[in-house]
């Protein structure tokens, strides 16, 4: 018995002794061996890592961070610099219409970045220089074909690195310039005082026949109004009531003196107010460009303003003189054929009926009419019956009628063909 009583106590220690042991290994877990980096000299002093803080991961402990009360609270000092360097990256937008180059500088939301004198190299042609600090360089007669365009460094910006290739067009290819939105100017940017002018050639023509109130229609010729900004607000809803079928409404206009594009101030308020009431809608442009180039310019204009709307009368232009003040007032009767054709060329390659707005007058002596008369024709002559023997799909009889919902007076006209 005492021999079993001495191996009993003897296996009983044993185990007491492996029990305490693989405790202290729990409590207190060997750390693996580090391998040795490339460096085999000995750390110094000064390259020892600091104490950590109780807050971040200490050894093993790889929950220590839970104890970081601000540890998930972003920073956001990263952020904001580098939003601060995305807005000073520069890129180019550049079109070609007919053996030109317009190069607009942009920031990150592709607006124009002014205040600058960026110059840009063209190849095999120099450097051009953004004169007015507008951010556009517009560069004329240039030899069709490609070229490589890089902008210069500027202090404060990020250009970019590689140049960029463009075609120069040999001819006017009558399509819309997809960054014309860039070029156009709200009216409170513009001294409409000076920009914003026409006189209406039909009022030289008219005669003491003019009928100034609302006439009655048959056979499927609707009554309509034309407006612009000159008519102020307008209550859509008394318009209307009033007899109104439809309206066409100014999208814009292009500068008499400066020669810009220039929405019109109540465009948008009137196509949603017109189209909310019931009232179909077509637009008009009045134009003062001086080449088939800016003819271009002016219908993508209209186009990139009414791509989210419902047009269903033609988009008419309107070569209305400005009392010889208009940079157009004098051009010859060839020059204003081939504006017209390219602004109403444009117009219908992006899917819109084109139309041609004018007096007898007009149609008789400052424009090819011949050459034109596959758009819509809208004739401005106020008396009773027109003297225009032509052919014309809408009339305006009138530059005097009183209708409810507009201040003032305002042109009333006859539609003869079915809007689309």
């Amino acid at each position: 018995m005492d021999s079993k009583r001495k191996s009993f106590a003897f296996l009983l220690s044993g185990t007491l002794i492996l029990l305490i042991a693989l405790l202290v290994l729990l409590t207190n877990p060997i750390e693996p061996r580090k391998k040795k980096s490339g460096n085999s000299n000995p750390v110094s002093e000064t390259q020892k890592p600091q104490e950590t803080s109780k807050t971040q991961q200490v050894g093993n402990n790889l929950s220590a961070f839970l104890g970081d009360d601000k540890f998930f609270d972003p920073d956001e000092s990263w952020r904001e610099d580098s939003q601060t360097n995305a807005q000073n990256n520069l890129s180019l937008i550049m079109t070609s219409v007919e053996r030109d180059l317009r190069i607009q500088v942009v920031d990150i939301h592709r607006k124009p970045v002014t205040g600058e004198s960026f110059y840009v190299k063209l190849e095999d042609q120099g450097e051009f220089k953004d004169l007015d600090k507008d951010g556009v360089i517009y560069i004329a007669d240039l030899e069709p074909g490609e070229y490589y365009v890089q902008l210069m460094p500027v202090e404060g910006y990020h250009v970019p690195v590689s140049k960029t290739r463009i075609r120069v067009k040999e001819k006017v290819e009558c399509s819309a310039i997809e960054d014309i939105e860039l070029l156009i100017k709200k009216a409170s940017q513009v001294d409409t005082d000076v920009e914003d002018h026409r006189v209406q050639d039909a009022l030289l023509d008219s005669d003491t026949t003019e009928i100034t109130k609302l006439q009655t229609v048959s056979g499927g010729a609707k009554i309509g109004v034309d407006v612009s900004s000159r008519q102020g607000s307008i209550d859509w809803d008394q318009v209307k009531n009033a007899g109104i079928d439809f309206a066409i409404i100014r999208a814009g206009y292009r500068g008499i003196s400066s020669g810009v594009l220039v929405e019109d101030a109540m465009f948008e308020t009137n196509i949603r107010g017109a189209a909310s009431a019931g009232i179909a809608v077509g637009i008009s442009f009045e134009s003062q460009a001086i080449s088939e180039v800016e003819a271009v310019e002016e219908a993508s204009m209209v186009v990139s303003l009414i791509e989210h709307y419902k047009i269903s009368y033609p988009v008419y232009l309107i070569m209305d003189g400005a009392e010889s003040k208009g940079r157009a007032d004098t051009l010859d009767v060839t020059t204003k054929t081939y504006i017209t054709e390219a602004f109403c060329n444009t117009i219908r390659k992006e899917g819109y009926q084109a139309g041609i707005y004018g007096s007898r007058n007009f149609f008789h002596q400052k424009i090819i009419t011949s050459r034109v008369e596959q758009n819509d024709i809208w004739l401005a002559e106020y008396r009773s019956v027109p003297l225009y023997q032509g052919y014309y799909q809408m009339w305006q009889y009138t530059s005097k009628a009183s209708i409810d919902g507009i201040t003032g007076k305002v042109n009333l006209n006859i539609a003869y063909s079915k809007a689309e």
